[in-house]
C-alpha cells in the first residue's frame, strides 16, 4: 500500500521537483496538492489527473495522509511543518529548513515530542557531480584534500518579481538562503564541522533587495578550506567544482541536468556530469555517476515503512543554518566568525 502524500505549494519546487519525484517513486502516491493559483491548479489536473485539490491547508490536513511535503515560500516553512507535526503526519520540508537555526530547533523539538519523522529536501546531495566527487574522496583519489571550491553561478540580469527576491527578513530571500543552502550543505557533508566563517554578500543588480552575489569561506575542523560562490550576476561561470588534494585535483563544469529534465517532463534518471581528475595536463576525464534525485524519496519510503534512516537527518540542516547565520554576521562586520 502506497503512502498517501500531500504537497503544499506548486511553484518551482512543488511542480518541478516534488510532484514528479513523488509520482515516480514506488510506495508513494501523490494524493493532494494545495495551490491557490488557478494556472497551477490546471497544471496539476492535466499532469497528475485524479489528485485532490483542497482549497486550504486545513482541508489538506483533514485528509487521511501519511506524508506532507512543505514546498511553499520560506517564511511559511516553520508554521506549516509545526502544523503537520501537530497533526501527526510525517513531514518533508524544502530547503532552507527554516529562516533561523532557532526556528529549526523548535521544529525538531516538536517532532521529538510528538514522535513524528521530519526530514529536509537537500536534493543536491544526489547531483551527478557531487556523487562522483564523494566517491572519488572515498577512494582517496585526490590524496589529502586541502581546498574545496564550489559554485552556483547564473546570469539573470533582471530582478524577478518573486518572494526569493524580497528583502523582508521573514521571507528568508536572497542567494545565501537559496543556493547557499546547497553549497553549505555539500561542504559540510564532504568535510565535516566548521570552525570559522567569513563571507561577502553583495547586491549587484539594479533594484535588488537581497544578496544576489555571495562568497563564503569556511575553515573546517579538519583543516580543509571551502570557498563557496553563488551569483545571479555572473556573465561568465567558473568551475562547478574545483577540489585540490595532495596527489591531484578534480574539476567539473556545468550544472547537474536533472532539474532541466524534470522541468521539461523528460526522463531524469541516468543523467551524468563528467569532470577531470589528475594533475595539470595529465588529468583524465572521469565519467560521472548518474544523478539520483529519486533516491531521496526512495529512502523516505524505506524510513517510514521499514525503519531505515531518513534521507536527510534534519540536524544536519540545522548545522547548515548555523553556518549561514555566521556568514550573515561576518558580512555585516567584515570579520571572521568562530563557531
Amino acid at each position: 500500500m502506497s503512502l498517501r502524500t500531500g504537497l503544499l505549494g506548486y511553484g518551482i519546487a512543488g511542480r518541478v521537483f516534488h510532484a514528479p519525484l513523488i509520482a515516480a517513486t514506488p510506495g508513494l502516491e501523490l494524493s493532494a496538492v494545495v495551490t491557490s493559483d488557478a494556472t497551477r491548479r490546471a497544471h496539476v489536473e492535466a499532469t497528475h489527473p485524479g489528485v485532490a485539490l483542497p482549497g486550504t491547508v486545513e482541508e489538506l490536513f483533514a485528509l487521511d495522509l501519511d506524508v506532507v511535503v512543505v514546498a511553499t515560500p520560506n517564511r511559511t516553512h516553520v508554521p506549516l511543518a509545526l502544523a503537520a507535526i501537530e497533526a501527526g503526519i510525517a513531514v518533508v520540508v524544502d530547503k532552507p529548513f527554516a529562516p533561523t537555526s532557532a526556528d529549526a530547533r523548535r521544529v525538531l523539538r516538536a517532532a521529538r515530542d510528538r514522535d513524528v519523522p521530519v526530514t529536509v529536501f537537500q536534493n543536491r546531495r544526489w547531483d551527478s557531480d557531487f556523487r562522483t566527487l564523494r566517491s572519488l574522496l572515498a577512494e582517496g583519489a585526490l590524496g589529502t584534500v586541502t581546498r574545496f571550491e564550489s559554485r552556483f553561478e547564473r546570469w539573470v540580469p533582471e530582478v524577478w518579481d518573486n518572494w526569493r527576491e524580497f528583502g523582508a527578513p521573514e521571507e528568508a530571500g536572497g542567494l545565501l538562503y537559496d543556493l547557499g543552502a546547497h553549497l553549505v550543505d555539500q561542504a559540510l557533508e564532504l568535510f565535516g564541522p566548521v570552525s570559522a566563517v567569513y563571507a561577502e554578500l553583495d547586491l549587484r543588480r539594479p533594484g535588488v533587495e537581497v544578496d544576489d552575489d555571495v562568497f563564503v569561506a569556511l575553515t573546517h575542523a579538519n583543516g580543509v578550506r571551502s570557498h563557496l560562490w553563488a551569483s545571479s550576476a555572473a556573465p561568465d561561470h567558473g568551475p562547478r567544482f574545483r577540489v585540490l588534494g595532495s596527489t591531484g585535483a578534480y574539476v567539473s563544469h556545468g550544472l547537474d541536468r536533472q532539474e532541466e529534465a524534470l522541468d521539461a517532463g523528460k526522463p531524469f534518471d541516468d543523467l551524468s556530469t563528467n569532470g577531470r581528475l589528475g594533475v595539470l595536463d595529465d588529468a583524465e576525464e572521469v565519467v560521472g555517476l548518474p544523478g539520483a534525485y529519486s533516491e531521496f524519496y526512495r529512502l523516505l519510503v524505506a524510513a517510514l515503512t521499514d525503519g531505515g534512516p531518513l534521507p536527510v537527518e534534519p540536524e544536519s540542516a540545522v548545522r547548515a543554518l548555523d553556518v549561514i547565520e555566521a556568514a550573515f554576521a561576518s558580512a555585516r562586520t567584515g570579520q571572521v566568525v568562530s563557531l
